[in-house]
């Protein structure tokens, strides 16, 4: 065991750290302790996967990590950076950018409108750019092209995601957060959805996946964490906690 120390905690060493460093992390609702000190990291170009039941706090980490609740406690890195204190809408500017639950699309604007929005983070990006960027998402969903000019309200819960995660793209994010991406979705549906994430990954985008369906998210996943009552209990690579008896007993059914 190593001598304590009085000199000061090193903050970051880029080269050294992983990509994502969330370092005991709470996150509290009243007086309710939804997430208690966990601590995970995301390494550049991996896929990790947060598992657990429904109220283990998997949603809550990712709001806070963006800003969309506030943290009790914890430090959050990001490429070396400190953006614990970050406001949530300076995030897609800084590389990350999540895809929410439930989508949140922009109900009465039109397809191309909410993928632009996706695009408001690069200021410095030319109309050519952008085009191509948009050009790129319709290649990506091509019912979102046949439907370009449709509300966006009236898409299906399917088409919504697709619009969600198109609109994300559009930030070019270096960090993709992903927030229960098949709920509610058709088996179909969720497959088309989990190629793309699968496509995305391999293009080099990192991602921090939030996922019901733990086999979907443990095939797929390179590290993941299982969260229970706020707190991880276990953590590994995703074919190995797909492995675990214990795992495929609790979340898999098995």
């Amino acid at each position: 065991m190593s001598k304590p120390s009085n000199e000061p905690p090193v903050m970051h060493l880029p080269s050294q750290t992983a990509y994502l460093s969330i370092e005991q992390l709470a996150v509290s609702y009243g007086g309710i302790q939804a997430v208690k000190g966990i601590s995970l990291q995301v390494q550049q170009g991996q896929t990790v996967a947060l598992i657990g039941a429904n109220g283990a706090g998997k949603s809550s980490t990712l709001r806070a990590i963006t800003g969309l609740v506030p943290k009790a406690a914890g430090r959050i890195m990001f490429d070396g950076d400190d953006i614990t204190a970050l406001e949530g809408h300076a995030l897609p500017s800084a590389g990350l950018v999540m895809v929410p639950e439930g989508r949140g699309i922009f109900s009465r604007m039109t397809i191309i409108e909410n993928l632009m929005m996706g695009a408001y983070s690069r200021p410095a990006a030319t109309k050519a750019l952008i085009a191509q960027d948009l050009e790129a998402q319709f290649e990506r969903f091509p019912r979102l092209k046949e439907r370009a000019h449709q509300l966006a309200g009236t898409l299906s819960g399917g088409e919504q995601q697709m619009l969600a995660m198109g609109r994300a793209l559009m930030a070019h994010p270096r960090l993709l957060l992903l927030d229960e991406p098949s709920m509610g979705l058709s088996p179909i549906m969720v497959d088309k959805i989990f190629q793309t994430i699968s496509e995305i990954a391999k293009a080099g985008t990192s991602i921090l996946l939030v996922e019901q369906n733990a086999r979907l998210a443990l095939q797929m996943a390179d590290w993941a964490y299982v969260l229970e009552s706020g707190q991880i209990t276990e953590e590994g690579a995703g074919r190995t906690l797909l492995d675990s008896p214990a795992i495929r007993a609790a979340y898999l059914g098995e």
